[in-house]
């Protein structure tokens, strides 16, 4: 809607996404040459549990960090706007969830990046809009299909570089909890005289 409500609500989910990137953005910068990612997850150590709750906050390098912050942006302004009620359970599910499941799971080595979050959040928004009938579910449903769609190929253990259980496990958890959530955020109906 073109309410001064709803674009309010758009400029309060833009900051809270854009602080949360600064955050991500700030950390490597402080941590300069401190090899901050060793605070990763790694799957079935005791050394590894702190890196479920830190994990999403580090990144291999500069490279990696770009390459999560534009669908972070996105991605979180578009949870904040169009799904108010349910961001709050499914921020800290998509955030420390896939964490856990690696560390059950994953394969050697540590787990570090924000792109647990993205899965995540692309695969809430998308399948949000696929079961809601709702015109802004389905809008950012079908813009988040159209920019990251190819996150797909992410999910299979093509390269060995990538985290691929991350990945997985936060798509999973994202449609999962698109489906449990349905019923939340949904907009009043137009009632006619």
């Amino acid at each position: 809607t073109g309410s001064d409500r709803a674009r309010a609500n758009f400029r309060l989910a833009a900051k809270l996404s854009l602080g949360f990137v600064a955050l991500v953005w700030l950390i490597p910068l402080l941590g300069w040459g401190l090899e901050l990612e060793r605070f990763g997850v790694r799957p079935r150590q005791w050394i590894g549990l702190p890196g479920i709750l830190f994990a999403p906050l580090l990144h291999a390098d500069f490279n990696h960090l770009i390459a999560n912050s534009l669908p972070l942006l996105v991605l979180g302004t578009a949870m904040l706007h169009v799904y108010p009620n349910a961001a709050f359970r499914v921020l800290p599910a998509v955030y420390l969830g896939p964490g856990i499941a690696v560390w059950f799971f994953g394969k050697g080595g540590v787990h570090v990046g924000a792109s647990g979050l993205v899965y995540g959040l692309v695969s809430y928004i998308f399948v949000g809009g696929l079961i809601r009938r709702d015109r802004r579910a389905i809008a950012a449903s079908l813009l988040v299909s159209f920019m990251y769609g190819t996150l797909a190929w992410g999910v299979l253990p093509i390269n060995p570089a990538v985290s691929w259980e991350t990945h997985l496990a936060a798509a999973l958890i994202g449609a999962m909890l698109a489906i449990t959530l349905r019923h939340r955020d949904n907009p009043p109906r137009a009632r006619y005289s």
